[in-house]
């Protein structure tokens, strides 16, 4: 599907506020791929779809994984609305015609990372934290920055912050972005 068709389909799937971060994602990952050397359209398509399950009722994204067999973590099934990112991922393919595993990867991982990310995951998880919509992100002057320079470091700064913000406030968060976390350090980029 062309890029001009899935903007119009999701323009009127989404709420005007997720629509309008969509476009600064996709803008900001297609900026960050030309930067490090990535292809900026497969990077804007990954945006353009990141969150297009975003705007869909907890009900309708727990049923489209249970008749797809997509796994529910215990947490997920706690706050399904985590569960954007792999339904996303699902109706990229199905919906979207998206073939590319780099590109539903991307999707899929966009909010909790995972380790041994890809650069375009790397690329679609800093571009949702930093879109210039974001205005109250933990440091988020500190990774605009740090994402022209360097993914990884980007990548690491917004993991440690949102861990300890979601640590502050006590609100219960997917295990995986702690073992995203503890990959990325164990690896050396801390």
């Amino acid at each position: 599907m062309e890029l001009k068709k899935i903007r119009k389909k999701l323009e009127k799937e989404l709420d005007s506020k997720r629509f309008e971060h969509t476009l600064g994602v996709a803008y900001t990952a297609s900026a960050l791929a030309m930067c490090h050397q990535a292809d900026p359209e497969k990077a804007l398509l990954a945006g353009m779809l990141h969150d297009c399950a975003k705007c869909m009722s907890n009900d309708k994204k727990i049923a489209i994984c249970e008749k797809h067999h997509i796994p529910i973590s215990d947490i997920e099934r706690q706050n399904p609305f985590l569960l954007h990112a792999k339904v996303g991922s699902y109706l990229a393919k199905k919906e979207f015609h998206v073939h590319d595993g780099d590109i539903l990867n991307a999707i899929a991982s966009h909010t909790t990372g995972r380790p041994a990310m890809s650069q375009l995951e790397k690329i679609i998880y800093i571009a949702d934290y930093m879109e210039p919509g974001r205005k109250q992100a933990p440091g988020l002057s500190v990774v605009r920055k740090l994402a022209f320079q360097n993914l990884d470091r980007a990548l690491l700064q917004i993991l440690k912050d949102t861990l300890e913000y979601l640590q502050d406030m006590d609100i219960p968060f997917d295990p995986m972005t702690q073992t995203t976390y503890d990959y990325y350090v164990t690896n050396g980029l801390s």
